[in-house]
């Protein structure tokens, strides 16, 4: 006999509610150790034949100069990667006492025995040019060393037939996530760290907090998302009810903002509004927490989507923001306006969705076609 709540229930979203936010994922990572930003960064420990090169000193350092200067978590853990495979790489030696030709050294080795794609070669060296200049204050002379030159890859697009035939392969919580992506070109961690209070239904549009480049912009809210995105929260409304029945309800705020606003964590406009189906113990201090939804959930489940609606392209989570760009710009739009929409620092990021539009010089007619 049939279940008929089981047709109902979105399996979608309990499936992705069963991973919870790992201690280094970049929205609660940079709160890991609370100690760790008010530290002043120890001074780099030499090798000494006592001992081996100790890295905890030199990353305090770097640390303190990364965060001083507002850069974002990713870009945190990308540099102390390339940091720290630097000084294993060198023999473990305190980089004071390495020097231009050992970066150099470092550099080729990744390109010619490592393989590894130019824009990675590229991220490699702005680590070691940061560490060097900014924390060690001993600016490189790399001499002949130039930066790799980064192939000029053309975004994968879906056409407005293939957007509708994915998103019918979705339903619940992962379509309506899917569908904002698409609506209005937001990246998927802007859309799942989405708080209540940020969509804003009487004007119609949603502001994305704390994006790239640490800026805020306004995109607009999909006229077909709104009663969707109203009944979704109503469920959210629920569970937050019961959270708070259980003394519970509490949510993750960031920058501090848990000690000016004491009560806000457990306020209803703080929450998340694609809040995880599970409460899980923050890593940082043991408080059991509501964070939001675990990206992976989404990434595979517009793939697998893309899968069934037979899609021959190479499929994600930014063909979506991707699509948003380029039917814009089809439907009359300027450049700029875009740009705004998109968060770009520069327009000429902006122009690379212009090679699929049919204007310009560029509309050429295949002389096969005559």
């Amino acid at each position: 006999m049939a279940i008929s709540w089981a047709a109902r229930f979105d399996w979608g979203f309990w499936g992705d509610s069963t991973r919870r936010l790992e201690p280094t994922h970049p929205t609660i990572a940079r709160a890991s150790d609370p100690g760790a930003a008010r530290r002043p960064p120890e001074p780099c420990a030499q090798q000494s034949p006592s001992g081996p090169f100790k890295f905890a000193p030199l990353q305090a350092a770097v640390i303190g100069e990364i965060r001083r200067r507002a850069y974002s978590i990713r870009t945190e853990q990308t540099y102390l990667q390339w940091i720290r495979r630097f000084v294993t790489a060198s023999g473990n030696h305190d980089p004071r006492t390495l020097g231009a030709a050992e970066v150099k050294a470092f550099l080729e080795n990744l390109a010619v025995h490592g393989n590894v794609a130019p824009s990675t070669q590229n991220q490699a060296l702005s680590a070691l040019v940061f560490l060097y200049r900014e924390v060690l204050s001993t600016p490189l002379e790399l001499g002949t060393i130039v930066r790799p030159k980064r192939p000029r890859a053309l975004p994968v697009v879906l056409n407005r037939h293939e957007v509708r035939t994915l998103l019918d392969q979705l339903s619940g919580t992962r379509k309506l996530l899917a569908s904002l992506m698409y609506g209005t070109g937001m990246r998927v961690m802007e859309v799942l760290r989405l708080r209540v209070k940020d969509v804003d239904f009487g004007y119609h549009q949603i502001v994305v907090r704390n994006a790239k480049g640490a800026k805020d912009r306004v995109v607009p809210l999909p006229e077909a998302t709104v009663e969707p995105i109203k009944a979704h929260l109503r469920r959210v409304h629920v569970l937050f009810d019961k959270d708070r029945e259980r003394g519970l309800g509490e949510v993750y705020l960031p920058d501090a903002l848990e000690r000016k606003y004491p009560n806000a964590s457990r306020e209803w406009i703080w929450q998340f509004v694609f809040p995880s189906g599970r409460i899980s113990f923050d890593p940082r201090d043991g408080v059991a927490r509501r964070h939001h939804l675990h990206e992976s959930g989404v990434q595979r489940a517009v793939k697998l989507a893309a899968a069934k609606a037979r899609i021959a392209k190479k499929v994600s989570c930014h063909s979506l923001r991707h699509s948003f760009a380029t039917h814009v710009l089809e439907d009359g739009y300027d450049i700029r306006t875009v740009q705004e929409l998109l968060g770009h620092a520069d327009v000429s990021t902006t122009m690379i969705y212009t090679h699929v539009l049919n204007h310009g010089g560029r509309a050429v007619r295949s002389p096969l076609d005559a």
